[in-house]
């Protein structure tokens, strides 16, 4: 093969450096695209990871512990009840002849209330007294025979042996006439009872029984209930206090009554006596209240709301139930120190249903979060969200 021209070599030299240059920017452009595709690569994951710890941060919103107020009203159920209530019931058998009150009658001391007729009463009591005549003839009878025989005796007459007999027999008839006599005494209170009088002044609230009724006292069964008797002139009014307020019932302590009909008026009265004893059931102090009634303002058996004034320690906080955290170790609260946050066991004193009394673990500055999630924990970090700013 000859040897190119030097036209031609030249020629070959510019293609062979056109095709080298165009290499170079091919080699030059890949380059800058794998860099700028690593730039941006790495720009996201910065990006990724700065947003992902802003939202590792907890936002949160915070509240502060009010102080308790220096008293507290306690509000609970009472019962009125009479100061006297009582069931009458019958004392003997029979049948009732007549009643003469009916409910809501007012009756006094000793009234009349009904009668019982008993035939075998008035017939045992008939007997009763001639068994009792008997014994008093047998007594005076054998009380002569006696004294004869003891002056026949101081003439050596009789027999001391005979003398001794006749005074024995005189003392074991004057023995039955003796015993003649309580049973005519018993079978007379048992006829008395055949009238029902009121044991004390009050107000009938039930009668149980109508005329013709048999009457059972007892002896053969179950006793029937013939009148229900409530002294109304004076009424009680009973409520139970909680055990951890029972140390503010004492006798002497000042209360207030608002009954439901009446809105918005208050009874002022004090505690008059207390049970001075736990209920081991309901945990709960028996507290009575005693008020004059003539009036009529209470009736037996209503229902009354009892106001008691207790007074809180000076070091109460209460915070909203929102912000305790309740777990296997305790109660807890979340507080906000910078932008960390610390778990704080608190003691809890009484529960309002929608906050709390606690009486250590947090002060009025602490800064609380409300709502916390379950998952919260110390040292964690926290962000005030714009409400809770």
């Amino acid at each position: 093969m000859s040897d190119l021209s030097p036209e031609h070599r030249s020629s070959s030299e510019s293609r062979a450096k056109r095709l080298m240059g165009f290499a170079v920017c091919v080699v030059v452009c890949l380059m800058l695209l794998i860099g700028y595709g690593l730039y941006l690569r790495n720009h996201d994951a910065a990006v990724l990871a700065r947003e992902t710890e802003a939202n590792a941060v907890l936002q949160v919103r915070t509240i502060q512990p009010k102080l308790g107020s220096p008293s507290e009203e306690l509000v609970l159920p009472g019962n009125v009840a009479a100061f006297n209530d009582t069931p009458i019931y019958a004392r003997t058998d029979g049948y009732l002849k007549r009643w003469y009150v009916d409910i809501g009658a007012h009756v006094k001391t000793g009234q009349l209330l009904a009668v019982i007729e008993s035939p075998e009463v008035d017939q045992q009591l008939r007997q009763a007294r001639a068994q009792l005549t008997t014994a008093q003839a047998d007594s005076r009878l054998a009380k002569t025979t006696a004294e004869r025989w003891k002056n026949l005796r101081k003439t050596d007459s009789v027999s001391p042996q005979e003398a001794e007999e006749k005074a024995g027999n005189m003392e074991s008839k004057a023995a039955a006439e003796e015993a003649a006599h309580a049973n005519v005494r018993r079978l007379e209170q048992m006829q008395g009872f055949e009238r029902i009088y009121a044991p004390f002044s009050g107000v009938i609230t039930a009668r149980n029984v109508d005329i013709g009724d048999l009457i059972n006292a007892g002896s053969t069964g179950t006793a029937r209930e013939l009148f229900h008797l409530a002294a109304e002139q004076q009424v009680r009014i009973y409520f139970q206090v909680p055990q951890m307020n029972a140390h503010a019932a004492t006798p002497g302590t000042a209360v207030e009554l608002a009954l439901p009909e009446e809105p918005g008026k208050m009874i002022p009265a004090r505690i008059t006596r207390t049970a001075d004893a736990i209920d081991p059931t309901m945990r709960t102090l028996r507290v009575e209240v005693d008020l004059p009634n003539e009036d009529g303002k209470f009736s037996p058996g209503e229902y009354v709301q009892v106001h008691v004034k207790l007074l809180s320690p000076s070091n109460v906080l209460i915070v909203p139930v929102n912000s305790v955290i309740f777990r296997s170790e305790g109660a807890s609260v979340a507080v906000v120190h910078g932008d960390r946050v610390e778990l704080r066991p608190i003691t809890v004193g009484k529960d309002f249903g929608d906050s709390l009394e606690v009486t250590s673990g947090v002060s009025a500055e602490d800064r609380l979060v409300i709502n916390p999630p379950d998952s919260i924990l110390s040292g964690q970090r926290v962000q005030l969200s714009q409400a809770g700013a």
